[in-house]
């Protein structure tokens, strides 16, 4: 069949996306193991990076995982954790250690917003720094995306995030493929394309790298399982509105079965990082004069 699908078909139906994470938000930290995994590489690259922010957003936050490498890393800093299901920032919200709930928005505290990376509810130039892992696939329109993470970015703040490429999902896509027509994976951005979404949004000095991670199942359905607890349902908008019957279902297990390795099946998610800048200039082109209290940046 065709792999060329309408531009529609493969846009993410956010309300469904949203339902999706709601109802996983209880199960998935038993089965985020890559998210993790993802978010602690995101953490290392930090250490190469001198800067000290004040604000901080962590973009799509999930249940909070990455609060703690965050605090780490900047223990004075405020942080912010958005994300675009309630459900999510309620189990990061019970996360938090008691002490921490007790603190005002002032230094070293927390808010929670529920809001959508494609819609940043934050002032203009009021972050230092945005943090996204695993969270920039779910937008629509990228380069809407990236303009709105600059413009809350203050001059010289950073953004650094972690999305899925192309070959994220390929077994499973290429076994749907055998079935129908209809989207059942996400279609997902080469890293050449998002370095360039990130230079047109006016980012300096965009850095983008890659790699390859392949769990492994004993059978489809448990790698549907995992997806399940996950919230990663198919929100596209080309999706089958019905359950698949038994004979597409066993069709799809058969062309997935051909690619068993040494007992199991794979299922290969690739990752692309990037990092980037904002200028030293506000998107319309006004200058900030620093002051010496604000916060430092050194590196580069």
């Amino acid at each position: 069949m065709s792999d060329v699908l309408p531009t529609d078909d493969l846009k993410i139906d956010k309300q469904r996306m949203r339902r999706s994470f709601e109802r996983a938000a209880a199960t998935y930290d038993h089965v985020a193991v890559l998210q993790r995994t993802v978010a602690e590489r995101m953490a290392e690259r930090l250490q190469f990076v001198k800067f000290t922010p004040t604000l901080m957003l962590d973009a799509g936050c999930g249940t909070g995982y990455a609060r703690k490498l965050l605090r780490d890393r900047y223990p004075d800093a405020h942080l912010i954790e958005l994300d675009i299901a309630l459900g999510m920032l309620r189990v990061a919200r019970g996360a938090q250690p008691w002490w921490r709930k007790l603190l005002p928005g002032g230094s070293g505290g927390v808010d929670y917003v529920c809001g959508d990376l494609d819609a940043l509810p934050l002032q203009s130039a009021s972050a230092d720094m945005v943090w996204s892992n695993l969270a920039v696939q779910w937008c629509n329109d990228l380069d809407a995306t990236f303009a709105g993470v600059r413009r809350i970015l203050a001059p010289n703040g950073l953004f650094m995030f972690s999305t899925f490429g192309p070959d994220t999902l390929r077994e499973l896509r290429q076994a749907f493929g055998a079935v129908d027509g209809y989207t059942h994976v996400s279609r997902f951005q080469d890293m050449h394309d998002i370095g360039d979404a990130l230079a047109r949004a006016g980012f300096a000095e965009p850095v983008m790298d890659m790699e390859h991670f392949t769990l492994t199942y004993d059978d489809v359905a448990g790698l549907m399982r995992d997806l399940k607890a996950l919230g990663a349902h198919n929100a596209t908008q080309g999706r089958r509105h019905g359950l698949a019957g038994k004979t597409a279902w066993r069709r799809m297990e058969s062309a997935y079965e051909q690619l068993r390795r040494d007992g199991k099946l794979p299922a290969t998610y690739e990752v692309v990082y990037g990092h980037a800048w904002a200028p030293a200039s506000l998107p319309d082109g006004r200058q900030v004069v620093q002051m010496p209290s604000s916060r430092k940046r050194s590196d580069r």
